[in-house]
């Protein structure tokens, strides 16, 4: 089963210095960090922004050839979590056919942001997420917290413990 969600905001990683993209259970407080591509997290604001850029940038181009063949973005789900490495789909209907997409989550949610389709998660990725990897020493005196790094060629954040709440202003970690 795939939960909704939506996007609550774009931060950077303190320690990393890269962007993370935070999606929001629509029913509930749970959240999901995604860590992105600097290109991806600028793409994805660009369109939070609702910013008009001089030239169609790959996500717009995209956007603009599926409506020119008559597709229709459905939506977008983020499927699994691999080896610290979310994936994606994005579900295409053309002429009443649907396929979907293989995609990284950063671009399937810049293309959902533009051509206004939902984004969902499994349950299955929200549950493995939340689950942190606590390694102990010999005497449990230390623990380490992995966070996931989710796009190839992040590095993941490690002994970071992310807040039960994000504070409301995200302007503060505007990129």
């Amino acid at each position: 089963m795939e939960v909704e969600v939506k996007i609550r905001g774009l931060m950077m990683d303190p320690n990393t210095n890269s962007p993370i993209v935070v999606l929001k259970d629509a029913n509930s407080d749970t959240m999901l960090p995604i860590w992105v591509g600097h290109f991806e997290a600028h793409a994805i604001a660009v369109e939070i922004e609702k910013a008009t850029p001089q030239r169609p940038m790959t996500h717009d181009l995209i956007k603009n050839l599926i409506d020119h063949v008559g597709g229709k973005v459905e939506r977008v789900i983020v499927t699994e979590l691999v080896d610290n490495t979310f994936y994606a789909v994005i579900e295409l209907s053309i002429g009443g056919e649907k396929s979907l997409l293989d995609s990284r989550p950063s671009d399937a949610i810049a293309i959902a942001l533009r051509t206004d389709a939902p984004i969902y998660v499994r349950e299955e990725v929200l549950e493995h997420s939340a689950r942190m990897i606590i390694s102990t020493g010999p005497e449990g005196e230390e623990a380490e917290i992995e966070q996931p790094s989710l796009e190839p060629g992040t590095e993941p954040t490690e002994g970071v413990e992310w807040p039960d709440e994000l504070d409301d202003d995200f302007t503060k970690y505007k990129m």
